[in-house]
């Protein structure tokens, strides 16, 4: 775990930094040459683990447990971290890409639709000159089996990536991150979900100002209703519930 501090948010360990702070701390972990993994959550994960506890050991086991959407930073500066701010996942892969470049540190694609990961690797070769990218690999809809771990393992072997993106969608990438983690010839993966859609242009973005506002749920949901739909209008009046049940000391979400 990062000594970054976390902040308790319905039992689920927010790292409480900026996009600085995680491209900093990134940084510094992939010149240790550890082994470790990313999780980049907003509240889906956070009611995810509700009612998963393996997968609420999963994120709070991260190196770094990022705030991806603005009601997990919002709830870090009521509890005082004021510094602390938005961690979104495809900001995230561009900045840490950018350094990369200075760096050289070596980046793999996983996950994704097929083609999705190949395209974008185009884009952002494109767009950061000197970039190294050097595997993409498009998995199943499944677990992956014997013979395709195995393939997976010598790509990554010859591919020498320093970052595997996982792009997979919660919890399921977030799962596989810590099944492989220490496994797989990587030091840091990082799941980044819709971030391989956003940054390859198959998915348009919400307008900064809803982002801001945290609004940017509304926005997926105007653009993907039926599939979606049942997840934003379960999950957020839940989690505004539980967060209330939260601050007000009625109900106790320890971080296990």
């Amino acid at each position: 775990m990062a000594d970054s501090g976390r902040v308790n948010i319905l039992g689920v360990g927010v790292s409480t930094i900026s996009m600085t702070d995680a491209v900093h701390l990134s940084d510094a972990f992939l010149q240790e040459g550890s082994q470790a993994y990313v999780c980049v959550t907003g509240v889906h994960g956070i009611m995810e683990a509700q009612a998963d506890a393996k997968f609420r050991k999963i994120l709070n086991s991260s190196f770094l447990t990022t705030p991806d959407g603005m009601p997990t930073v919002w709830l870090g500066h009521l509890h005082g971290f004021r510094k602390m701010a938005r961690v979104y996942g495809p900001d995230y892969m561009l900045e840490l890409c950018k350094l990369s470049v200075e760096r050289g540190y070596k980046h793999f694609l996983y996950g994704g639709n097929p083609g999705v990961a190949e395209e974008l690797r185009d884009v952002l070769l494109a767009r950061f000159p000197g970039l190294k990218i050097t595997g993409t690999y498009t998995p199943p809809f499944r677990p992956l089996n014997a013979e395709e771990e195995a393939d997976l393992e010598r790509r990554l072997h010859e591919a020498q990536a320093d970052v595997l993106w996982c792009g997979l969608s919660t919890p399921k990438q977030e799962r596989f991150m810590a099944q492989y983690c220490g496994m797989l010839p990587v030091k840091l993966m990082v799941g980044v979900g819709a971030a391989f859609d956003i940054n390859s242009r198959n998915l348009k973005d919400a307008p900064n100002w809803m982002k801001t506002a945290g609004l940017q749920w509304f926005y997926r949901l105007l653009m993907e209703p039926r599939r979606l739909a049942s997840r934003y209008l379960r999950n957020n009046p839940r989690f505004l519930w539980l967060t209330c049940l939260q601050l007000s000391g009625l109900r106790k979400y320890p971080i296990a």
